[in-house]
């Protein structure tokens, strides 16, 4: 079977020749070490510092370079390709430190070098509602912030199943607004506020889905966290009452263009599974077994109902050693391969300071146990 194939079949509920693989995203570090050479994808500061220098473009080949040689390097199934930065100047921001700079909105922006992309916001505006975004207002998609897709697209469309990751979720937006912690509030002392953000990002948000779909892709990933290591982080009530309406929104958009949607979200989901089963979710990436997301459970539960993204904790990959990722990639195989269903990856991404030898040992192990069908010594 060509990867694509495998993964569509996964995703179907039905076995393929060998449980499909692939990953989210890979540390800069790592990429180098695969591909043997520098690059600026997914290169953390570096990366930072060739946007304001003017080089928009080589970022942007590096992107398309890398997400179309990893597939092929590391026998992946499915590549996921992001949104690169739109047409326009990026000029240097006036800075506070040798990591940190003032933002848009007068907040201080911090950037850990040692997370990765990761930035921090010292604080968030004081917003009112009148102060969102118009839901009905016409958004447009910048066709440059899809030139990576496009290029995955014309290189891998006929052997990989290709999946966008969109810039721009929406079902749970308090970044775009008055961070966490007030938008968590706001559900309880302003909920006309939450459901009008919701509405407008949801809205801009599939605007993203089709404009990817468009070019080509076969699958969408929305990438908003819900939970916590305890549970949903708004409980179950709130998260149907105000995440779950953009959820079944965003599915039915991608659902009516015939693509596949899956959804990103770490932490400890058990409250809200069965929803993601109801909104209508093909496939379900971040599932962090260390917190109790066992995937034999999960498996038992709804193996019939939804694609499982996972097998393997990202803490594994930094930690080892090769026997424990080979253990983990075995009982994944075992008790969550059986009838399709399982695409075995990381529990989220190839993070700063995964050992390549590490994840060689996770592709050994796919190759060694993944193959269909699954044997009962498995």
């Amino acid at each position: 079977m060509k990867p694509r194939e495998r993964v569509i079949a996964a995703l179907s509920h039905r076995e393929p020749d060998r449980v499909p693989t692939g990953e989210n995203q890979v540390d800069g570090a790592l990429v180098e070490q695969i591909l043997g050479r520098p690059t600026l994808f997914n290169a953390g500061w570096r990366e930072m510092e060739a946007l304001w220098n003017g080089g928009r473009e080589e970022i942007v080949r590096d992107y398309g370079d890398a997400h179309v040689e990893l597939p092929r390097a590391l026998e992946w199934d499915y590549v996921r390709v992001p949104a690169v930065p739109a047409q326009k100047d990026y000029p240097r921001p006036r800075m506070t430190g040798p990591h940190s700079w003032v933002g848009a909105q007068g907040e201080e922006v911090t950037f850990n070098p040692e997370a990765g992309n990761i930035v921090v916001r010292s604080h968030y505006p004081d917003m009112k509602i009148d102060d969102l975004p118009d839901p009905e207002a016409p958004f447009r998609v910048d066709p440059a912030e899809l030139d990576a897709v496009r290029r995955v697209v014309r290189e891998l469309k006929e052997t990989h199943f290709i999946v966008f990751r969109s810039p721009l979720d929406g079902t749970f937006p308090w970044g775009l607004t008055v961070g966490m912690e007030e938008f968590l509030v706001r559900m309880v002392t302003d909920p006309d506020f939450v459901r009008r953000a919701v509405d407008a990002y949801v809205n801009r948000s599939i605007a993203y889905l089709n404009a990817a779909l468009d070019a080509g892709v076969d699958a969408v990933m929305t990438t908003d966290d819900y939970s916590d290591n305890r549970g949903p982080m708004m409980g179950r009530d709130r998260f149907r009452e105000f995440i779950l309406p953009g959820l079944i929104r965003q599915c039915e958009a991608v659902h009516s263009r015939g693509g596949y949607f899956i959804k990103h979200t770490d932490g400890n989901l058990w409250e809200v599974l069965d929803d993601f089963v109801e909104a209508g979710i093909d496939g379900w990436h971040g599932i962090q077994p260390g917190i109790g997301m066992d995937l034999r459970a999960l498996k038992d539960r709804y193996g019939d109902r939804l694609c499982l993204f996972g097998g393997v904790d990202c803490e594994t990959l930094i930690r080892g050693p090769a026997e424990r990722v080979r253990a983990e990639v075995r009982y994944a195989v075992r008790h969550a391969a059986r009838n399709g269903g399982l695409v075995l990856t990381t529990s989220n991404v190839l993070q700063p300071g995964t050992r390549l030898e590490n994840y060689l040992a996770m592709r050994e192990a796919v190759r060694e146990y993944g193959a269909y069908p699954i044997r009962s010594t498995v």
